[in-house]
């Protein structure tokens, strides 16, 4: 450099090495502009030049160095791992947060391998990672980016992703890769939960509809292409289920659906799916089946085991399902007309009975029309009360004394006319409508009962018998509702019995108790309806407050032809006698049967052989007659003699 120069440099405290401060920067050049002719002008503007192109070195430096610490400052504050692979040598730095996420030493020359990290990458993941590495590297994308799970120091694998952008010569070849690794463990596991609830029941942990329908999907496509695949859905209701929510709250609700889906799981294979459509609703899908008696063996498997009592919020309670099946065909167009089809072939078995399977036909999707219509009519018949009772006599075998009635209801159609009972209670049931109902025929019955009290002073003494179904005893007001029933109409508590059938019973056997109980202390007798007809526990009777046992007419309508019969009825009657409770024989028809039962001391029967259910007006005019004859049968002539338009057609 020119002495001039450096004489100039030292008067600014800088030197050659050291140029001015940014602040004395513009006086030195000015200074050196006005002694330029005192040296050569060439020499003068070649070094100022230089001067100049340092200066902006020096600057440029400084801004490298400024974006080099932003840049490190960003990777610290975003969490990441930096490294640098020179593709030549083989070799890669990691940075110390870099072997932090994978719980590694840091390594004193800062200098691995690539294999440190290929090596750690999950064997599902690798193949993948590869992949996408070597296309980067041979320029096929534009960056390199991957997430993929990697082996931690820990033993878990963590997932991570990965970024980077190649460096490249003249000729586009890559000779250096570098970039960033993030830790996105918490992420994907907010992921995978996200994903997992979308297909997931919250509190069963089964498939949803969604995941189902998606299955149901693929089934159908493999069945149109594979002519030996076969698979079949069963859709599965828990009975009376709304029952036990509304009385023994959503608790207990909830712990016997997830009862429901361990019993589901313990009866089905690993590769069936269960899904919980919401509510009390599960559907089963099986696949690879080998006929139609596999799956029917199954569904019965499953409708023992969900009789089976259950503990619930320590109680025990008794349930039941009903269920569907639908076969795959390669005639369904989609997943829903497949479980809609499974659905109406299970309401079919609601509507047989419940506790029962039904297979689909296409006469089921006819039926459930005429079933959403019987709703609308139903709801209709009560608010035009379309409802009426009819009243069968209930006699003392050994004198032929009334001792009261039956109320039974019928539904007084517009169009078809009388409907009976089991046509329309059902569904009256499964919508809730035999609340209301229930309500009615039990007022109308006690202010009958009232009424007849009240024009025959002799019949203050005679009974009115009620049936009550599952919700009504369930009803935690049930007690109140009859005590207000019994005050306005005047009538004994000890007069009205209320008759409950064993599966009422046994569907909610510790409830029952307290609710009967409660009754019972009112004043209220209790009989059990069509006993002996659906369980041969007999065990609950000496717990249970029972007064009455009404034998079901299934075994009174077979005496005579069947030995087996006659000696079910006898041992009904001994059990009865010694827990000390009365026997009514139900379907009482012959004079046969009438001998019978009163050969092995049964005291009490209804039935044709005196009468059908009468409306009240014919009703009255028995108990007319009864009163003239002391409420004796004898020498009056028995039904199928009275005139017809006396009875109930």
């Amino acid at each position: 450099m020119h002495n001039h120069l450096k004489r100039q440099l030292k008067k600014y405290g800088a030197s050659e090495n050291n140029f001015p401060s940014k602040n004395d920067w513009k006086d030195f050049i000015e200074s050196i502009d006005r002694t330029y002719t005192e040296f050569d002008k060439d020499q003068y503007l070649m070094e100022r030049s230089l001067l100049i192109s340092s200066q902006e070195m020096q600057t440029v430096y400084e801004k490298l160095r400024s974006s080099e610490a932003r840049y490190a400052l960003a990777a610290q504050g975003a969490n990441d791992g930096l490294w640098d692979w020179d593709l030549n040598s083989e070799t890669t730095y990691y940075s110390p947060r870099w072997m932090e996420i994978l719980g590694l030493e840091i390594q004193k020359d800062d200098q691995q391998t690539k294999k440190c990290w290929l090596e750690r990458i999950h064997p599902d993941d690798r193949a993948n990672v590869e992949e996408e590495l070597d296309a980067h590297i041979a320029g096929h994308s534009n960056h390199f980016s991957n997430e993929h799970r990697v082996s931690h120091s820990d033993g878990s694998y963590r997932w991570v992703l990965i970024r980077g952008l190649a460096v490249r010569d003249g000729d586009g070849k890559a000779y250096r890769i570098a970039g960033f690794l993030t830790d996105i463990t918490d992420h994907k596991h907010i992921e995978e939960k996200l994903a997992h609830d979308a297909f997931h029941d919250p509190l069963t942990g089964l498939p949803n509809r969604k995941l189902l329908m998606e299955r149901l999907e693929k089934s159908l496509g493999r069945m149109k292409i594979d002519p030996h695949y076969s698979f079949a859905v069963l859709f599965v209701d828990v009975d009376r289920f709304k029952t036990i929510n509304d009385s023994m709250g959503h608790q207990a609700g909830d712990e016997l659906l997830l009862k429901i889906s361990e019993i589901l799981k313990s009866m089905t294979r690993s590769d069936d799916l269960i899904a919980r459509l919401g509510g009390d609703e599960f559907v089963v899908l099986f696949e690879e089946i080998k006929d139609q008696e596999q799956i029917t063996k199954i569904a019965e498997r499953i409708l023992v085991q969900l009789q089976e009592p259950l503990r619930v919020t320590g109680k025990q309670i008794y349930s039941s399902a009903s269920i569907g099946i639908a076969f795959g065909s390669r005639e369904y167009e989609g997943s829903d007309d497949l479980v809609r089809d499974a659905d109406l072939a299970m309401y079919r078995a609601k509507v047989n009975g419940k506790g029962r399977y039904e297979i689909f036909n296409a006469e089921m999707r006819s039926g459930v029309v005429s079933s959403m219509q019987l709703e609308l009519d139903l709801r209709r018949a009560y608010e035009q009360q379309e409802f009426v009772l009819h009243y069968q006599p209930i006699v003392s075998l050994n004198n032929e004394e009334i001792i009261g009635f039956e109320a039974l209801v019928s539904w007084n159609h517009p169009t078809r006319g009388m409907v009976p009972p089991n046509e329309f209670i059902p569904v009256a049931e499964e919508t809730g409508l035999i609340l209301p109902i229930g309500q009615w025929i039990l007022n109308e019955a006690c202010q009958q009962m009232r009424q007849w009290q009240e024009e025959y002073p002799l019949s203050n003494l005679l009974t009115i018998s009620v049936n009550l179904s599952a919700r009504q005893l369930e009803q935690p007001s049930l007690t109140k509702q009859i005590d207000e029933i019994l005050s306005d109409a005047r009538l004994d508590p000890k007069l009205l019995r209320l008759e409950i059938t064993e599966s009422v019973i046994m569907h909610n056997a510790e409830q029952a108790v307290i609710t009967v109980n409660e009754l019972r202390d009112l004043g209220v007798r209790i009989s059990i309806d069509d006993f002996g007809k659906g369980y041969s526990n007999l065990g609950y009777l000496h717990r249970f407050p029972v007064d009455t046992l009404k034998v079901d007419s299934s075994f009174i309508n077979r005496i005579g032809n069947e030995g087996e019969n006659a000696e079910i009825v006898q041992t009904i009657i001994n059990l009865a006698s010694n827990l000390d409770m009365e026997v009514v024989a139900e379907g009482v028809e012959t004079i046969e049967q009438l001998d019978f039962l009163r050969k092995i001391n049964c005291k009490y029967g209804q039935g044709y052989y005196y009468s059908r259910p009468l409306d009240s007006v014919a009703a009255a005019e028995m108990l007319r007659g009864f009163v003239r004859e002391g409420y004796s049968f004898k020498g009056v002539l028995p039904f199928r003699q009275l005139q017809p338009n006396e009875l109930m057609n």
